[in-house]
């Protein structure tokens, strides 16, 4: 009997490794986790954070309940990725409950910055710019994650809305996002919207800084749109971002509030990526990251898959949460609204 109930959670953990293993689009349907399985041993282990796998459900401090999407399963990480607990949402919440109590951890309160990272990236990708946010403000600064390739943006939006629901004590949330993760945001955005009142329904929403976004789709992705590498890569939220981006447009709001975009490229054209018209930052071009109605435009000498980490791409970010400019007021550069 000892040796059977060692191995169930063995067989379990090696079933939920194969899956999650497997390349290719959003799954269907979630693993059914049987009884014996929703609260099993765990072994406080490093893992990697979430990539492509795993999305935040919800947060507490740097506390992440997490939902794998190939399986359906959750776990629980702390701020260095240590899985605490995995099996059911409720064992994870159980557990996470039991940690605030045991450990005396303080509740959250005031502003909240959530950052978020783009298409094929992790959370790690954005370590820095979250790091440059806690080390010169005093904004809780949540650096969430999301399984980009693994569902559409309507499902990613669906999982940020889940990790604002969760912020208990917060009373302001910003947001800081590069590339696809601002789409995600603005379907939020668009899900939250009484369509009466024009108003969002959390009325704690602040600031948003857009990092390199394509806010008018992306000419790479509607060139490769219909590659079937393309496809199998980037899987349903790539594609989008292509061949179905006129209907993604109209499933996306634009920021109600004050956002600002900085987006990367050289006049000169001195880098740029000869599959693109117009300066670019070799992934989207300038052109495609402009939005009617924002309330500060920059253009720096930018990478886009690295922009994140530039200096002055976290100056200008930090100084917009703070103030609503990128340099000083009367140096702003909107963009009219429609």
């Amino acid at each position: 009997m000892r040796k059977r109930s060692l191995l169930r959670p063995f067989t379990v953990a090696v079933l939920l490794t194969v899956l999650t293993a497997l390349p290719g689009r959003s799954q269907p349907a979630a693993v059914k986790l049987p009884d014996w399985a929703k609260a099993p041993p765990n072994w406080k282990q490093k893992t990697l954070g979430g990539v492509q796998i795993w999305s935040d459900q919800e947060v507490f401090h740097q506390w992440r309940i997490q939902r794998n999407d190939v399986t359906g399963h959750f776990r629980l990480l702390d701020g260095d990725d240590r899985r605490h607990a995995w099996g059911a949402l409720d064992h994870c919440r159980d557990k996470l409950d039991r940690l605030r109590r045991d450990r005396q951890l303080p509740p959250m309160d005031g502003t909240a910055v959530i950052v978020m990272h783009g298409l094929l990236h992790g959370h790690s990708s954005m370590r820095k710019i979250a790091r440059y946010l806690d080390d010169y403000s005093a904004y809780e600064v949540l650096n969430i994650s999301y399984a980009s390739t693994r569902r559409d943006i309507a499902g990613h939006a669906r999982s940020l809305g889940s990790v604002v629901a969760s912020l208990e004590g917060i009373d302001r949330i910003h947001f800081v996002a590069h590339s696809m993760g601002n789409l995600v945001i603005r379907h939020y955005l668009a899900d939250q919207l009484d369509r009466e009142t024009g108003r969002l329904r959390d009325t704690r929403i602040g600031r948003v800084v857009m990092l390199g976004p394509p806010n008018d789709g992306a000419q790479l992705a509607k060139r490769y749109g219909n590659n079937a590498l393309y496809e199998w890569v980037a899987g349903d939220a790539g594609r989008q971002l292509g061949e179905n981006w006129e209907q993604l447009q109209q499933q996306l709001a634009t920021p109600p509030g004050q956002f600002a975009i900085i987006a990367g490229g050289w006049d000169d054209k001195r880098l740029s990526n000869p599959l693109i018209s117009g300066a670019d930052d070799l992934v989207v071009r300038v052109e495609e990251t402009r939005l009617a109605g924002a309330h500060d435009f920059a253009v720096l000498p930018v990478v886009h898959m690295i922009m994140m980490n530039d200096p002055t791409v976290q100056r200008y970010t930090l100084s917009f949460l703070q103030h609503g400019y990128f340099v000083a007021e009367d140096q702003r550069k909107p963009i009219p609204k429609l």
